[in-house]
């Protein structure tokens, strides 16, 4: 049986097929149940259908969400799947995320360490318990020893033990710091007098390299979202830098700004707050969000595929 929550869980599911993916997930969904818990299941569509068929007759009572469609972008897991679900409820809520699968590219595996990281820093001292599975017979050894820094418990078919690499806020640190850009980038440097132009530069620069409506839109909505963070919040001025790669475009913008709060752009600001959702929006809007930052400079990453 599952532990009591105390308050707060974050284990990592490390499990080899089918039958010990089940064994670790429906036994912690049905606890929560018998607990009067709500409960949900965010994982990829393969999963959910096995977990649906598990459930059999209280599949009813748990929330269903395919990853692959809400998760596409890491960033926007904490704040549309998971801090979305538990601010539905009052008490202790328990979920099962598998945000790492076969076939993220790099970039987006970097993301996803940086999500997990983040979890427990969202969810310190919070009656929440967040399950996430990995496959130990498709993911590299690296990606597992990964789960061991983000997670501060490992369970497998052997049992449970504390992981003894657990060090998240380390994680945060190694993934926080600047890439280079390359240097076939388009550039343009920007202050408040260049925002409204820039955003048509972004959209016409955009359609040249086959980003389509409505997603083009998106794009351009994500630049402005951003360089208009730096007029207000990043010294006033900032670099805007455009490229295509691998059927995709990116946009990054630097600026002066240092970012203090690491779950900027995951959790939503109160609604009594003006301001604070820019990087929200963009997290929402992008296929890939990637944010570094050393003190005095800040620069964030967006992807979006074509």
């Amino acid at each position: 049986m599952v532990d009591a929550l105390s308050p707060f869980r974050h284990p990592a599911l490390l499990y080899h097929g089918d039958g010990e993916y089940l064994d670790g997930v429906v036994p912690f969904l049905l606890e929560g149940l018998d607990r009067g818990h709500p409960v949900a299941v965010a994982v990829p569509g393969r999963n959910l259908l096995l977990v649906e068929k598990a459930l059999g007759s209280r599949v009813g009572e748990v929330r269903l969400i395919d990853l692959h469609e809400a998760g596409r972008n890491p960033g926007a897991i904490l704040p549309t799947v998971l801090l979305s679900f538990a601010g539905e409820h009052v008490g202790p809520v328990r979920i099962v995320v598998e945000p790492v699968w076969p076939g993220r590219t790099a970039a987006e595996y970097s993301a996803c360490v940086l999500h997990e990281a983040l979890i427990n820093t969202a969810f310190a001292g919070r009656a929440v318990s967040v399950l996430c599975p990995y496959d130990t017979a498709a993911l590299a050894p690296e990606v597992l020893a990964d789960a061991g820094r983000t997670h501060p418990e490992l369970w497998n078919a052997a049992g449970r033990t504390a992981s003894p690499h657990y060090d998240p806020d380390r994680v945060r640190a190694d993934l926080t710091r600047p890439l280079e850009s390359p240097a076939a980038a388009v550039e343009r440097e920007f202050d408040v007098g260049q925002l409204a132009t820039l955003r048509g530069f972004t959209e016409i620069w955009a359609a040249r390299h086959g980003l389509r409506r409505p997603r083009r839109d998106d794009f351009a909505l994500a630049i402005a979202e951003l360089t208009t963070n730096s007029v207000l919040y990043g010294g006033g001025t900032g670099v805007l830098r455009l490229w295509a790669e691998d059927a995709q475009v990116v946009g990054e913008v630097t600026d002066d700004g240092t970012i203090t709060e690491p779950l900027a752009g995951r959790v939503p600001p109160a609604a009594a707050t003006l301001g604070g959702r820019g990087l929200l929006l963009v997290n929402r809007l992008a296929d890939l969000v990637r944010t570094y930052w050393v003190p005095g400079r800040t620069t964030t990453r967006v992807h979006f595929r074509c």
